[in-house]
């Protein structure tokens, strides 16, 4: 049974996310999003049960190049009962949800004794300078601050789970693919600027950028997180 789901297109490392959050056919899945959930669309041909949950307008709702504007606050509960799930996911999504911590606890009240939580993110190593941010949020001033991985392994554990395996992944894009989206062309043009001057030897942005067949490439770091229950 699947609810909530919409189909997909082949969305990079997806396959190293699915192999990481070890779905079955026994699992009983809820996936929580703030677009259009490509995960939930993968997942749901390989458990028993799926149900997408999207905190906030439809990604493939919006206007090109906008984020979608979401909001989960403190008194903000999920519409499911404890112990609901097996196996909770969040992809690029617990962040924009706002209020992590909060989120985290819901997140973990409707997965059962025994289930899993899995988490992916966009982060920083932990020896990275804050300044990464600055690239991220050039390109969309709605972006939330880029956690440590420290940070994100503190949220998790803070929520009341135990962190059994960390997936910390080198994700290097191609600059313009990656800034078509961008809703600020002054913002984009910025960033154009400070990767190019960085690859000239300029300041260190913290997105290490390279040449790659004559185009310019950024790097970011993604983190995939398993969790259960203390």
């Amino acid at each position: 049974m699947v609810h909530g789901i919409k189909t997909s297109t082949a969305i990079p490392y997806l396959d190293r996310l699915m192999t990481f959050a070890e779905p079955s056919r026994a699992d009983v899945c809820l996936d929580v999003s703030c677009g259009s959930g490509p995960f939930a669309a993968a997942l749901a041909p390989r458990v028993r049960e799926m149900t997408a949950h999207t905190a906030g307008p439809r990604g493939d709702d919006l206007p090109r190049g906008r984020t979608p504007t979401v909001q989960f606050g403190r008194d903000t509960a999920l519409p499911y009962r404890d112990d609901s799930f097996t196996l909770v996911t969040a992809r690029f999504s617990l962040l924009r949800l706002g209020c992590p911590d909060h989120i985290l606890k819901e997140m973990l009240r409707v997965c059962r004794p025994g289930g899993r939580l899995i988490i992916a993110d966009l982060v920083r190593p932990n020896l990275a300078g804050a300044d990464r941010n600055r690239i991220e949020q050039l390109r969309d001033p709605a972006h939330p601050a880029v956690p440590s991985v420290a940070r994100l392994v503190d949220l998790v554990t803070d929520a009341g789970a135990d962190v059994r395996r960390l997936d910390v992944l080198t994700v290097e894009r191609p600059l313009e693919s990656w800034l078509a989206d961008a809703p600020d062309a002054g913002g984009a043009d910025q960033i154009r600027t400070a990767l190019a001057e960085e690859f000239d030897g300029g300041p260190a942005t913290g997105a290490k950028p390279r040449m790659i067949g004559g185009e310019l490439w950024l790097t970011q770091s993604w983190a995939h997180l398993a969790a259960g229950l203390l």
